[in-house]
């Protein structure tokens, strides 16, 4: 059966579609069929993060419109052949795909994979009824920030209006340093404001725009950071494991190495 799940976030810049096509990968590397399916038209992103954009021939809006078959809009992923990305129109509005035509497309999708992952744009418009119409699940994706997390309260409340019940969280660019300082709202905190089930927590990682700029997910790395690695066992928990969360408590120093630092500074 296959399972349809809206990513999205209410605030822009949370990391949303970087999420996407992380979680795509570690889940078609797992050995699921896997399309992903951006719904952001007019600003479409998610075939740069895969390092598709060059291979897009056709987009949505063709298929609905019946310029091409769906066959043809489907870019495949030549590194992970059983992920496939339906990438969006960027020369188009919001309004070029109606919640009625996104739901048959969907639902013809559901004949050949086993996840369908839709990347909703920010904002809670025409882009997001487009979004969220046929998912059976949603991941709501946030930053442990004041406005992301009252825009992401915002989304959960719609999604519920809309018949959208299993809904999961995502903190993400946690800074552990940040919060043991209390410069920077815990998952704790997070969770008490959203009062959805946690799925998942992502440090920050500098390594997330270069992976973004060469078009290589976090998880494809041999050595994967601690991010690469939360987007994998998130992954593995949509797959119904029991993983434990990473550690991310931030590592003390120990009395030596503070001492080195403070005579170098004082050599210098």
């Amino acid at each position: 059966m296959t399972r349809i799940i809206v990513t999205t976030s209410g605030k822009g810049g949370v990391g949303k579609t970087t999420f996407t096509a992380n979680i795509g990968m570690a889940l078609a590397r797992m050995g699921r069929t896997v399309v992903l399916v951006d719904a952001d038209f007019g600003l479409r992103n998610l075939d740069l993060l895969l390092g598709l954009e060059n291979r897009i021939v056709y987009t949505a809006v063709e298929v609905v419109t019946g310029e091409c078959r769906l066959e043809q809009a489907l870019v495949k992923d030549k590194r992970e052949p059983k992920l496939v990305l339906l990438p969006a129109a960027q020369n188009r509005t919001k309004e070029a795909v109606t919640p009625e035509q996104m739901k048959q497309l969907v639902g013809t999708l559901t004949k050949n994979y086993e996840y369908i992952v839709i990347d909703s744009p920010a904002g809670i418009e025409t882009g997001f009824k487009n979004a969220i119409v046929a998912a059976q699940e949603a991941i709501v994706v946030t930053t442990p920030e004041i406005a992301a997390v009252r825009d992401a309260d915002r989304v959960v409340g719609l999604l519920e209006a809309n018949g959208v019940k299993q809904i999961q969280l995502i903190v993400n660019r946690l800074r552990p340093a940040m919060v043991q300082m209390n410069d920077m709202m815990s998952v704790q905190d997070v969770q008490e404001l959203l009062g959805i089930p946690l799925l998942g927590v992502v440090p920050e990682d500098e390594r997330v725009i270069v992976s973004t700029n060469r078009g290589e997910p976090l998880v494809l790395a041999e050595d994967p950071t601690l991010a690469g690695k939360a987007f994998d066992n998130i992954a593995r928990r949509l797959e119904g494991e029991k993983i434990e969360f990473l550690d991310l408590h931030p590592v003390h120093e120990g009395f030596l190495s503070r001492l080195r630092k403070l005579l170098w500074t004082k050599l210098i």
